[in-house]
Order: C-alpha cells, then sequence, then structure tokens
C-alpha cells in the first residue's frame, strides 16, 4: 500500500489529467515506442507550434482519468508505451500533427493507438479522417468566404440597379430641362 504523501501525489496527477482530457476540444493517444531523442524533440517543436499539449503518459493512471472524463472505451488501448496529445481550442490539430509524423516515421516506431473528440472517444481511421480535415482558422475562413458570397452578389445587384434608377433620373432631368 502506498503511503500517503505517494497517494496523493498520484490523486493530483489523475485530477490534473482528467480535467485536460474534459477541456480539450480533441486528443490522440500514440505509441512512440523507438523513437530518438532527436524525432522526439522535432515532434515536440511541431506540437507547440500547433498549440498542442503533448506528454508522455503512465497508463495505470490514465486509466483512472479516462474513466472519470467519461472515455472509457481508451482504456483499451493503454497498454505499452503511451503519449497523450491534446488541444483545447483544435480538434483536429494533434490528429494532424501526430498523422504527419507517424507518416514521416512509416507506422514503424510512432503509432496511433486511438483518439477523442468533443468527449467521444474514435478510432484509428477516424483520427486520421479527422488529420485530413483542414485547421478550425481555414474552415472558419472558408465559411465566411461562402457567406460573403451572397452578399457581395446583392450589393453588386443593388448597385447596379441604383445607378441604373439614378442614371434614368438623371436623363429625365436632363429632358426636361432640355
Amino acid at each position: 500500500m502506498p503511503n500517503e504523501k505517494i497517494l496523493s501525489e498520484k490523486q493530483a496527477i489523475v485530477a490534473a489529467l482528467t480535467e485536460k482530457l474534459q477541456n480539450a476540444a480533441g486528443g490522440v493517444l500514440v505509441d512512440y515506442k523507438g523513437i530518438t531523442v532527436a524525432e522526439d524533440t522535432a515532434l515536440r517543436t511541431e506540437m507547440r507550434k500547433n498549440g498542442v499539449d503533448y506528454a508522455v503518459v503512465k497508463n495505470t493512471l490514465t486509466r483512472f482519468a479516462v474513466k472519470e472524463a467519461g472515455l472509457e472505451e481508451l482504456s483499451s488501448v493503454l497498454e505499452g508505451t503511451t503519449s497523450l496529445a491534446v488541444s483545447a481550442d483544435d480538434p483536429t490539430a494533434p490528429a494532424r500533427v501526430v498523422a504527419e509524423f507517424a507518416k514521416k516515421m512509416n507506422g514503424e516506431k510512432f503509432t496511433i493507438k486511438a483518439g477523442f473528440v468533443d468527449g467521444k472517444a474514435i478510432g484509428v481511421e477516424e483520427v486520421k479522417a479527422l488529420a485530413a480535415l483542414p485547421s478550425k482558422e481555414v474552415l472558419l475562413s472558408m465559411l465566411l468566404s461562402a457567406m460573403q458570397g451572397p452578399v457581395r452578389g446583392l450589393a453588386v445587384s443593388l448597385d447596379a440597379t441604383i445607378s441604373g434608377l439614378a442614371r434614368a433620373l438623371q436623363a429625365v432631368a436632363d429632358q426636361k430641362a432640355g
């Protein structure tokens, strides 16, 4: 039986991990066995650039955290070496960075175990599909562009109609004056 100090430290780790899982828009669990320090450093740099929190996690403590966070389906993949990548803002960012890195590693040293989006566990294929989606900013940009199109068209039509009306009124005024 662990002493009280160790037990309270582990409970604090589980609580922090649970909070991280609950506040994340998306995340991915990865088997990182065999990557070099240089590869790990490059991965962590890319994670930071994309606003992704990345850390190696203990499977036992993570099992408690996923259960408390309502993601119990992830417990089955918590074996071997495990790291967790999460983003509080962009649900696609962890999947995108992890999938890109796994592709560079040819899927041998670095493999996707599972993931989650908005509190729902997803499998490896769903993580890969999520990775193929554009980032949140790109999607918002595309949406705004699509919404601007009809408004722009309406503005151009109204401008042309008003300009035509103004020319007709000017012609009538010129005719009366002349």
